[in-house]
């Protein structure tokens, strides 16, 4: 069967499915189960957000010489001893270049090396330049007593900013994790419907009715699409109710929110695609679990495992969220499950858009692939049958 009879029959299979689920009464019943879920994930990530933002490690570079920098390392050493429990900054020495000020402000807007504040001249008028909080500059003057030695302490002169490098990363952080929890939640809830629905089409043989008809490639791919436009679909819903939400609450102000480096506009149209990119893949997965078990405890078996580790994919897209340049970023990258995690990340830190586009022809060849695995395992385990027309491979003339 050619490509476009494929297609034609996938687009009916998909029609069918998404009409029958949307216009029914269980629908609506579906829009509000599913909220309660989704409303705590926000809650416990907020949580989770506001804990890592207190614990965000401030990073404080001194304009010094070598030898003022061992002093100051030296004393930052024992304050952080004794001040055990609490979190003291990271110092980073810079030898100055004597540019003055726009070494400073070099400093303060470098991207690849976030930098929360300057100290300048630090034992002879030093100035703290940067985001500075009242215990950040606490902590500087601490460090410089203990580095004078018993000597004369220098006032430091605090220079506050609204935004530095340090602290747009840190924002951008807490963005990428919002936007991976999002589409995480999203993707486990939604994901499961695949797996009730193809069940009942076995239990009730409406599956071999279809297989008899059309390919079983176009009935994955048309299943798997429709449980998708049935998601968004439902996604739209809560996020109208949401954006509402948040205009009614924050008195239509969104300002305080951190803005990813691809903007909002883009960063809203990339977590999109990187949910329908989640969902195909899991979604395959799943259907692959549906096609071969026979009983509810069967696929609660079988998708057991799958569940778990998407969680351990999860952790280790939102450990990599914060450097997504790292060996673990680049790994959550690359792994095809992780990808749309970690790659959604990268979005909120990074403003270049070509990794953005290797990474939708890379994890749209894993669900080719995906699907054409549990396409022949249904064949074989299912229909006992052998090789039929795919959509990826033009049957052997008889």
């Amino acid at each position: 069967m050619s490509l476009s009879r494929t297609l034609q029959s996938a687009l009916v299979i998909g029609r069918r499915d998404y009409t029958a689920t949307v216009v029914s009464r269980a629908f609506l019943l579906f829009l509000l189960g599913p909220m309660f879920p989704v409303i705590f994930g926000g809650l416990f990530g907020s949580i989770g957000a506001s804990v890592a933002s207190r614990a965000e490690q401030a990073t404080v570079v001194a304009i010094a010489t070598a030898d003022q920098g061992q002093r100051l390392d030296a004393a930052r050493d024992e304050v952080a001893r004794a001040l055990a429990g609490s979190e003291v900054f990271r110092l980073r020495i810079e030898a100055p270049d004597g540019s003055g000020d726009a070494q400073v402000d070099k400093l303060l807007a470098s991207p690849d090396r976030p930098v929360t504040a300057v100290l300048q001249d630090p034992f002879d008028g030093p100035q703290l330049v940067g985001k500075i909080s009242d215990p950040l500059a606490g902590q500087v003057r601490l460090i410089l007593a203990q580095a004078a030695r018993g000597g004369s302490t220098p006032e430091v002169t605090v220079h506050a900013m609204a935004q530095s490098s340090g602290s747009t990363a840190s924002a951008r952080t807490l963005t990428a994790h919002a936007g991976q929890i999002l589409i995480f939640f999203l993707t486990i809830m939604l994901a499961g419907m695949l797996l009730s629905q193809l069940l009942e089409e076995k239990s009730n043989k409406v599956i071999e009715v279809l297989a008899a008809a059309v390919p079983v490639d176009a009935i994955f791919l048309g299943k798997l699409f429709a449980m998708l436009s049935v998601s968004l679909t439902a996604i739209a819903v809560w996020a109208g109710l949401g954006f509402g939400a948040l205009l009614l609450f924050t008195h239509g102000s969104l300002g305080a929110l951190p803005p990813p480096a691809v903007g909002w506009p883009g960063f809203i149209g990339l977590t999109l695609m990187y949910f329908c990119f989640g969902y195909l893949l899991l979604g395959g997965l799943f259907l692959g679990i549906g096609a071969q078990a026979s009983t509810v405890r069967q696929v609660q078996t079988l998708s057991m495992p799958i569940t778990m580790s998407q969680l351990l994919i999860f952790a280790l897209s939102a450990t990599a969220a914060s450097d997504p340049g790292s060996t673990a970023g680049l790994v959550a990258a690359v792994f095809p499950l992780s990808s749309p995690y970690a790659m959604l990340a990268r979005a909120a830190q990074d403003p270049r858009w070509w990794p953005h586009l290797v990474a939708f022809g890379w994890q749209a060849l894993w669900l080719v692939l995906i699907l054409r695995l549990v396409a022949r395992m249904f064949r074989r385990s299912v229909l006992k049958s052998g090789r039929q027309g795919s959509w990826f491979r033009r049957a052997r003339p008889a």
